[in-house]
């Protein structure tokens, strides 16, 4: 029976990658990812040499046949995202959907570790015991009733933005924000690198900052509190 460990790789600094983690990449037989560019620069970071095979989200069927039966005639199989735990922003949900579809009797294992929406809900000063994770919000079709669904809700909200969308989401927000002067939010910007940037305040702070702001450029993870009763 084959194993597929799904393991979590590091957001931005390529020591926060656990020591499971690297035990486990020293012994499969080969790793599957999204970039082999990417996982290339983990592994040589720790020396290590494993065939590589990549999908991603515009692969094609026949691209995902080939490395499922790559996996198949493995004893032992590592996925890994770009950047943190798979099954959240890439085609981990979709490789094991197939692997088990095609081969029922593989083992799919865990391999916890880093993730920027716990690593953002681990900063936070207001209570984050439940909340609700929406990865990226629609582009365009469907983004306002989206935030207001955000600024309604009882619980806080993470989700991901892109440096190309960040200004006009903040910007949605804080018009949509009837309190806009008391909603607590905090955006993380490229967490665990050398320019990381974390911003905490209101609504409205965060608007106003970031709308001055001279460099944008980076990943974003934004956390809002939840609408007080």
């Amino acid at each position: 029976m084959a194993v597929l460990y799904i393991i979590s790789s590091p957001i931005g600094n390529l020591s926060d990658i656990s020591l499971r983690a690297l035990e486990i990449l020293k012994e499969t037989d080969i790793v599957v990812c999204e970039d082999s560019r990417i996982t290339n620069r983990l592994l040589s970071r720790y020396n290590i040499k494993k065939p590589l095979y990549s999908i991603h989200q515009h692969s094609s069927a026949r691209e995902y046949r080939k490395v499922i039966s790559k996996i198949a005639e493995s004893n032992t199989c590592a996925y890994l995202s770009d950047a943190g735990t798979p099954g959240l922003q890439d085609p981990g949900p979709q490789l094991i959907e197939q692997v088990l579809k095609l081969y029922p009797d593989t083992k799919i294992t865990p391999v916890p570790g880093p993730s920027a929406v716990t690593a953002i809900l681990s900063i936070s000063h207001f209570r984050v015991d439940s909340f609700l994770f929406l990865g990226y919000l629609p582009k365009k079709k469907g983004k306002e009733k989206t935030i207001k669904e955000i600024l309604s809700s009882r619980v806080p909200v993470v989700f991901f933005e892109s440096s190309h969308r960040i200004l006009k989401t903040l910007m949605l927000i804080y018009e949509l924000a009837e309190d806009k002067d008391k909603r607590n939010i905090i955006i993380g910007k490229d967490l665990t690198k050398l320019r990381e940037d974390v911003f905490r305040g209101s609504v409205k702070e965060a608007f106003e900052y970031y709308k001055n702001h001279k460099s944008i450029k980076g990943e974003y993870v934004l956390l809002i509190e939840g609408k007080k009763k």
